[in-house]
């Protein structure tokens, strides 16, 4: 259930609608507050109130008339810029990108905010009237529109400002790499070395309950095996790793996924398999039970999937190196942040793909993401698009060189030294000039040079 809960959340919150509809609900509450607070007190326009408003009944209609015509001009003015913004992200970065843009508080904040304030003008026109013999203006809920009518005009400056901001480069790539940054500790919450003291004090102890023990050769040669088919196509978009944990040890079973989320199932394909000492275990009931753990959408998000994020970065990189777009700078930028967010995993503790109960036995088999694979993911198709850019090879032979610098076990050594292996045979492939060919088996060896320790690892 949490999961589902936070699949939706992560809908709702890159949709451009809710926190403006949110706004709307506040704005319709507050003017039947401060409307029943004016019949209520009836406060004259004097003092304080005088200084915003002094007018009668005609007055207010025309205040509150113009405030709202003005607000809902402003607020088309608003979407058209949002909309051309987000044309020119999607043609420049990458349609994928819109999510980003889409998401961001700012645009939807202040889109919320001349919609509500349009949305509340009109609620309280409604309540000024003449009948009756007896004038009624609020004049509380009059001088709350003309405050709220102020702030949009310093909301409109900066929106502006904030719009122009978001639209370059340099902040597009660093607004993606803290969303990865925040991913990497979400994710990868634990260091190398947290991970070694947790195993040390597990070894010490009396009741071991690690989480990963040596794990024995599988004798499956008493177990019954149960494939169950997708329904339906689409991107696995989150794993309810609790309730599949729960699943199989209330029933004695061991759940293998063939994939993580990020990847696309296809209709009929294994979406999992089920093992179970039982034969007739496993009912229709159980089925949809487990079906029900996993989230399956028509594109990917990046709530349990990190690689989404760094194929953002990376799709930018290659957009930029695009003869149409020739912005190999901004192509840098995104190596320099993969690099530093490389240099960050090689230091973390990457989750068993196997899960145990409390005795040690294997209750779920999962997909693992590797360092290996997202280092694949991030440098493969920038070296591939990169092969005209002196530049760009150089940059990331160096960055690779700052991984290697950090690289802690024998994974990371092979993925590394595959990069810098393939990088030196394609720039030596694709480049004519000598000096630029010797600048990148220069940085080459500088790599090897930080990767040599490994050498005589077994």
């Amino acid at each position: 259930m949490k999961t589902r809960l936070l699949n939706f959340w992560e809908s709702l919150r890159t949709s451009f609608w809710f926190v403006p509809a949110l706004m709307v609900c506040c704005a319709v509450a507050a003017s039947f507050f401060l409307i029943a607070t004016d019949r209520s007190t009836e406060l004259k326009p004097h003092r304080i109130f005088g200084f915003f408003y002094e007018v009668g009944p005609e007055g207010a209609r025309m205040v509150l008339s113009t405030i709202a015509t003005s607000m809902i001009t402003v607020a088309g003015v608003v979407f058209s810029i949002t909309i051309v913004a987000l044309t020119l992200a999607s043609s420049q970065f990458g349609p994928r990108m819109l999510r980003n843009f889409m998401k961001d508080k700012g645009n939807q904040t202040v889109l919320g905010m001349f919609i509500s304030t349009f949305i509340y003008c009109l609620l309280v026109l409604r309540a000024v009237h003449t009948s009756g013999g007896e004038d009624f203006v609020p004049n509380l809920s009059v001088t709350f529109a003309l405050i709220l009518s102020l702030t949009n005009v310093g909301v409109l400056i900066y929106f502006i400002h904030h719009i122009s901001a978001s639209i370059q480069a340099e902040q597009v790539v660093a607004s993606v790499y803290h969303e990865l940054d925040a991913h990497i500790d979400l994710f990868f919450p634990q260091t190398l070395s947290d991970n070694e003291d947790a195993n040390s004090e597990g070894k010490n102890s009396e009741n071991n309950n690690c989480d990963t023990p040596n794990e024995p050769p599988l004798d499956i040669s008493h177990y019954h095996g149960h494939t169950i088919r997708s329904d339906q196509s689409g991107y696995l978009q989150a794993i309810d790793d609790a309730t599949l944990f729960d699943i199989a040890k209330e029933n004695d079973l061991i759940i293998r996924l063939p994939y993580r989320p990020g990847c696309f199932v296809s209709l009929g394909s294994c979406l999992f398999a089920i093992m179970s000492k039982d034969k007739g275990a496993v009912d229709d009931e159980l089925q949809t039970s487990i079906s029900n753990a996993l989230i399956l959408g028509s594109h990917r998000t990046p709530e349990q999937d990190i690689e989404f994020t760094v194929n953002q970065l990376v799709e930018i990189a290659v957009r930029a190196l695009s003869p149409g777009i020739n912005d190999p700078f901004t192509a840098l930028a995104c190596i320099d942040r993969l690099g530093t967010a490389l240099c960050r995993l090689s230091n973390r503790a990457f989750p068993s793909a196997n899960l145990y109960d409390d005795e040690y036995n294997l209750r779920v088999i999962t997909k693992p993401i590797t360092f290996a694979g997202i280092t694949n993911a991030a440098f493969d198709q920038i070296r591939q698009y990169g092969l005209s850019s002196v530049a760009v090879s150089i940059r990331l032979m160096e960055t690779l060189t700052s991984i290697a610098n950090q690289a802690t076990d024998k994974e990371q050594y092979e993925a590394i030294k595959r990069q810098a292996e393939m990088t030196r045979r394609a720039s030596e492939s694709s480049f004519s000039e000598e000096n630029d060919i010797a600048d990148i088996k220069q940085r080459y060896q500088a790599c090897m040079d930080a990767l040599s320790r490994f050498e005589n690892d077994s």
